[in-house]
């Protein structure tokens, strides 16, 4: 029987249950077992595939940001993550990551963010719903696009601090309509993809499940690449 690709899902301790069940089940769908990743479980099992999930604000200092005092951050699970990044991505284990999944890794790879769009755009109407309301255009000739297969699509929206200077090797593929960042992905990388939206909780929605089931399907390819002889016969 075909083994299943081992895919890591971080989360907070003791939040993002919501996003965890979800993730889980999308990860199941695609052909993938899902394993929970969180400051208090750091699994040392070798893993085919990693999400990294959402979920409170990224430490400012991580990447010279202005310090907020009325805002949620998890210093564990920064911690966790960026030791997740800096074990798997060099050698070559695909990463997704959803919302600030998606900004560590752009700070990771030497990025910043912008810690308050809405302090930065008073144009950008607060906006904070699961539900597909705002629209993202993809850039045709990307991975996001090859993967999603439409030129744009309406996904939903959480965050409030988003991507400004990418980091190395980086490449913008999507923004919405306010010319924030909504997607990027990695040169150097076979599957090195972030979004700053949840497509795990658009589990209608064909192009987001394609996304899920993509990280899945290169997850197999670099379990196999990755089996010594004796565990490929075994």
């Amino acid at each position: 029987m075909k083994r299943r690709p081992l895919i890591g899902i971080t989360t907070s301790n003791d939040k993002s249950r919501l996003a965890w069940y979800c993730d889980c089940l999308a990860v199941w769908r695609a052909g993938g077992r899902p394993v929970r990743l969180s400051p208090a479980r750091p699994d040392g099992t070798r893993l085919d595939g990693l999400i990294v999930g959402g979920g409170d604000d990224i430490g400012a200092q991580l990447y010279g940001g202005e310090v907020q005092l009325d805002v949620r951050v998890d210093p564990e699970r920064d911690t966790l993550e960026l030791e997740l990044l800096t074990r798997l991505v060099p050698d070559g284990c695909p990463v997704l990551g959803i919302c600030r999944g998606a900004q560590i890794i752009n700070v990771f790879l030497g990025g910043t963010l912008l810690s308050d769009i809405y302090a930065t755009y008073e144009h950008i109407k607060p906006r904070r719903t699961v539900l597909p309301r705002k629209t993202v255009d993809v850039i045709e000739g990307s991975r996001l696009h090859d993967i999603l297969r439409v030129n744009w699509c309406q996904v939903n929206s959480l965050h409030h601090q988003a991507i400004d200077a990418t980091g190395h090797g980086i490449d913008i593929v999507a923004r919405d309509r306010d010319g924030l960042v909504q997607g990027i992905e990695s040169h150097h990388h076979d599957f090195l993809i972030g979004v700053q939206w949840h497509p795990e909780f658009l589990i209608f929605n064909r192009p987001q499940q394609r996304l899920i089931r993509a990280l899945v399907d290169h997850a197999t390819r670099y379990a196999a690449r990755s089996e010594t002889p004796s565990q490929a016969g075994a």
